[in-house]
């Protein structure tokens, strides 16, 4: 293999381009002749594979210079796996055991090798199944508030720090299709918009004429865009997380970059607030679905409560950076400054994350990349009944946000929508 010439993987061709590769060897058997490869790449921009040998399983995953939910008019760069590589890298250091182990990475192929996780699956197919998984708001919650914390001023030296922020800031591509389909599309008629029409039409105006909505959604991404807090995933939603009923782990970090804090946070809740409006859609009866239902809404809040509780945890034990330093307060027998500056902190993430999660619910359903769960009813008036109370919930978490003090308030909301019939 020309280690200078990029070149597209298939399962034909993998064996023999990879087959001197020590490190991928090592851990499915050096014999490339008895390797088996199957491609599972099922996602908007990457190829990956499952590459089994004498001795076990890998995944190689590799980036295409285009977007492979579009095609080649729309071209990539492949330095998207650079950040995905070191992303995975810090998290895995931040939260151990979260990610997939990394065994090898070639910028050049723009090519990951990585932990095969079985019997794992996507917690968003999980999830469109009806399955009560007990460890994924425990586990979710820890995620976003070690890798969140520890990436951040609060944390890191730095010198670190603003070497990482300038490593991170050359992903501009990736932040680029967040600042547009996330923030903008949604609200007019761009060309890669769609939704499910004729039955959403008259939601999708009203959105698009809402004047303190596109207000709010575009603050937030001022916020996107001008607030490098910290290291975020950038694409963390059910779709990134594999799990089993024991196990969580977070994978493709490749839209990564420094941004508030409060954005993998809200993104995740918003993906779950839209499952549970999904679930009216996969029940056989009307119903039928009601635990689940309930399972979601105390999802969302196990992950918020222990997000919030481990960022706590962290402020008292490693805010070692040059944010709210502990001389400042401590040192001077001050314990309870700290204490303040900590809740106006989480005051100000609370309120950023509702808005990126309405923001969030929006495009998934008016924009170009849609979620499963809405997209597995076939049924379009029961999938625009669906989406419509989501659209509205998303409304409200955008607009209201400064006004809205807590999760049993957005419960209340969403089970008021949730009996809804479509207008």
């Amino acid at each position: 293999m020309d280690k200078q010439v990029f070149e597209a993987l298939s399962a034909e061709t993998l064996p023999h381009r990879l087959g001197g590769n020590s490190a991928l060897g090592e851990k499915i058997g050096e014999d490339a002749s008895h390797w088996t490869v199957k491609e599972i790449g099922d996602g908007n921009l990457n190829l990956v594979f499952i590459v089994t040998g004498s001795k076990g399983t890998a995944v190689v995953k590799q980036a295409l210079p285009y977007v492979r939910l579009v095609g080649e008019s729309w071209p990539l760069p492949l330095k998207r796996s650079f950040f995905e590589y070191h992303a995975l890298v810090r998290q895995a250091a931040r939260a151990p055991g979260m990610v997939p182990e990394i065994f090898f990475f070639d910028e050049t192929q723009a090519l990951i090798v990585m932990e095969y996780l079985t019997p794992h699956v996507i917690l968003r197919r999980a999830l469109i199944d009806g399955r009560e998984l007990p460890n994924i708001g425990c586990d979710l919650g820890l995620f976003a508030a070690r890798t969140l914390f520890r990436g951040s001023d609060l944390s890191m030296a730095t010198r670190d720090k603003k070497a990482d922020l300038a490593l991170f800031a050359d992903n501009v591509e990736l932040c680029d299709i967040t600042e547009n389909l996330v923030f903008s599309d949604p609200y007019f008629e761009a060309d890669l918009n769609r939704h499910t029409a004729p039955q959403l039409d008259p939601i999708m105006m009203e959105l698009r004429s809402d004047r303190d909505l596109k207000v709010e959604a575009q603050r937030l991404k001022h916020l996107f865009s001008a607030k490098a807090e910290t290291l975020c995933h950038g694409d963390l939603h059910t779709g990134s997380v594999m799990v089993t009923d024991a196990e969580t782990r977070v994978i493709d970090p490749e839209f990564a970059f420094y941004g508030p804090i409060s954005f993998d946070v809200g993104m995740l809740l918003a993906n779950f607030w839209m499952s549970y409006f999904s679930q009216s859609g996969q029940e056989s009866t009307t119903g039928a679905r009601d635990g689940m239902r309930a399972y979601l809404l105390e999802t969302i809040e196990t992950i918020w409560e222990t997000f919030r509780s481990e960022f706590a945890q962290l402020w008292r034990t490693e805010r070692m950076g040059i944010l709210y330093q502990a001389r400042v307060f401590e040192d001077r027998n001050d314990p309870l400054g700290a204490e303040q500056a900590l809740n106006i902190v989480i005051d100000d993430i609370w309120r950023e994350m509702l808005g990126f999660a309405g923001i969030e619910i929006h495009r998934r359903i008016l924009g170009l990349a849609h979620n499963a769960d809405f997209e597995t009813i076939a049924d379009p008036d029961r999938r625009a009944a669906c989406e419509s109370k989501a659209l509205k919930l998303g409304r409200h978490l955008a607009v209201n946000r400064h006004r809205i003090h807590s999760l049993r308030d957005i419960r209340a909301t969403a089970e008021r929508l949730q009996k809804e019939t479509l207008a």
